[in-house]
């Protein structure tokens, strides 16, 4: 057992190392090394038999305690996972294209996928509305709706179909600034983001008040997919604990 500890820090500093070299846009990498330290750890208190010196109630406790985070991490994982493949058939009223980092040459390659997948949508159900929604980051030169706008604008989107929603910083605010764009309770939607990100957002936007909300899911490296997926439970641990997410989709 001790060893596989070895063999799992090993593997962490390793993706660690391998996403920081092929720049994934944000510093949640630093969390594989966090993890990797935190199996040397365990290595040494496997090797000197740490545990063996805790009374046995705070030996039990803590692997109930193991236990119940690692099923709810697997529960919540195999939630993103069924949702990495949504489409949207039918016409909705609006497409919501949830913002991610722009640069100043135009969007990130993540925000692409998703305004790629938007795109294509609204081409074949030419009735439908586009809202962009992303504000202005510390690192970004100019607000995220205004680079999505012109990207689906270059792309031969007509301009008029596309509202803009400039002032959101993360996901929630996302949700909660694009709804004044529409009527969350009468309007059908359809989230636009890539596809580790669809669930957090669709619970998010049902404990926000959409009633009539479909999930549009676009592509991600899967390169990025474990650090994606980690960084996603986080999330929407974050979410649940200050009651953004009040129950499960």
């Amino acid at each position: 057992m001790k060893y596989i500890c070895l063999i799992l820090a090993a593997l962490c500093f390793i993706y660690c190392a391998l996403v920081y070299l092929t720049f994934s846009g944000t510093l949640f990498h630093l969390v594989w090394l966090a993890l990797g330290i935190g199996f040397i750890l365990l290595f040494y208190a496997l090797k000197l038999q740490w545990f063996s010196l805790l009374p046995k109630t705070l030996k039990t406790f803590f692997l109930i305690f193991i236990g119940i985070i690692f099923l709810f991490f697997c529960f919540i994982e195999y939630k993103i996972g069924s949702h990495f493949n949504d489409t949207v058939e039918e016409d909705v009223d609006y497409v919501v294209v949830l913002g991610a980092q722009v640069r100043r040459n135009g969007p990130s390659v993540v925000l692409k996928y998703r305004l790629d997948t938007a795109y294509s949508y609204l081409q074949n159900h030419p009735t439908t509305l586009c809202i962009v929604s992303g504000g202005q980051g510390a690192n970004e030169p100019f607000a995220e709706a205004i680079g999505m706008k012109e990207y689906l604008v270059q792309k031969g989107l007509d301009a008029s179909r596309i509202l803009i929603e400039d002032q959101s910083l993360n996901t929630i605010q996302n949700i909660l600034y694009s709804s004044k764009l529409l009527n969350k309770e009468e309007d059908s939607i359809a989230l636009v983001t890539n596809n580790f990100h669809i669930y957090r957002a669709l619970c998010l936007a049902k404990t926000a008040g959409y009633r009539h909300v479909h999930t549009l899911s676009a592509y991600s490296n899967p390169l990025y997919l474990p650090n994606n997926m980690l960084r996603e439970f986080i999330g929407f641990l974050k979410d649940l604990f200050v009651g953004n997410i009040q129950f499960l989709k």
